[in-house]
């Protein structure tokens, strides 16, 4: 895989039913990553999101970014319905954000979060979540660098543990 990368010639693009077997290769890469932090998750094989539904939704945008035909990142927004205690009625949620190893930390999320941002704002969407691990220093970072800021923490008790 070609390590050269020119911001210019990556720009994300709406997925399509035909990069499914792709994403779904890239979901596994997210789960694997992510396993360290929750050991809570089942034996694969698991599966976060229901892709196919996401790219047929009126009210979701699933995007790529290619390298020479490859797909390196992926990402999603889908419109939700916020709390009923929260002032606006609805948000866009961010998820499935993964970035292929031999191209981390050369901006691609960042390239791929203001694309989902600009879909978020087309539609009158002004509040942005995601959800990440306590743990995932990582991700963290990579979300505080396009704004982001913890705003909730959850927290669980398993009484079998």
């Amino acid at each position: 895989m070609s390590t050269h990368l020119s911001s210019a010639s990556l720009r994300p693009r709406s997925a399509t039913l035909e990069d499914l077997p792709a994403l779904k290769a890239c979901e596994q890469g997210i789960i694997s990553a992510e396993r360290p932090y929750d050991h809570t998750l089942k034996p694969d094989p698991i599966s976060y999101y229901d892709l196919g539904e996401r790219l047929r939704s009126e009210d979701a945008e699933v995007a790529v970014i290619e390298l020479e035909g490859e797909i390196i990142a992926t990402g999603y927004a889908e419109k939700r319905p916020s709390k009923p205690y929260v002032a606006s009625e609805h948000h866009a949620f961010l998820g499935f954000m993964f970035v292929h190893p031999a191209h981390r930390g050369k901006g691609l999320n960042r390239i791929l979060t203001d694309y989902l941002l600009d879909w978020a704002r087309r539609r009158g969407l002004t509040e942005i979540r995601l959800t990440v691990y306590s743990g995932n220093d990582p991700a963290i970072r990579a979300y505080e660098k396009t704004g982001f800021k913890p705003y909730i923490t959850e927290m669980r008790l398993n009484l079998d543990e």
